[in-house]
């Protein structure tokens, strides 16, 4: 065996994996033409054509819409609520007057 076919076995095997793992990963709703396990099925027992196959025909592309979600795909904004405000953040005891005068108010009665 020599090099150059160890190189390109490598180089398919990680075009493979990267498909793989794109379709596993993605999100059922992003993917196009077939549904996502069949995608898996034909990425796993084609190989290095069920990836390029993928990547033409089921990947979505950007600039796609899909129906009821936004984001990175072009779709048309989420008619999800925003998300609600975050809670403020704790802070130290040093920092909060009411723990501040308790304490205070502790000292104070132990003398």
């Amino acid at each position: 065996m020599d090099m150059p076919s160890v190189i390109i076995g490598l180089a398919l095997l990680a075009f493979w994996l990267y498909c793989l793992f794109d379709v596993i990963t993605r999100p059922e709703q992003d993917v196009r033409r077939l549904p996502k396990i069949l995608w898996v099925i034909i990425v796993v027992l084609l190989a290095a054509l069920g990836g390029l196959l993928w990547l033409l025909l089921g990947r979505p592309r950007v600039g796609d819409t899909v129906p009821g979600v936004g984001g990175l795909y072009g779709g048309p904004p989420s008619t999800m609520p925003p998300p609600a405000p975050r809670a403020e953040a704790p802070r130290g005891p040093d920092d909060d007057p009411e723990f501040l005068r308790h304490l205070e108010r502790r000292l104070r009665d132990e003398d």
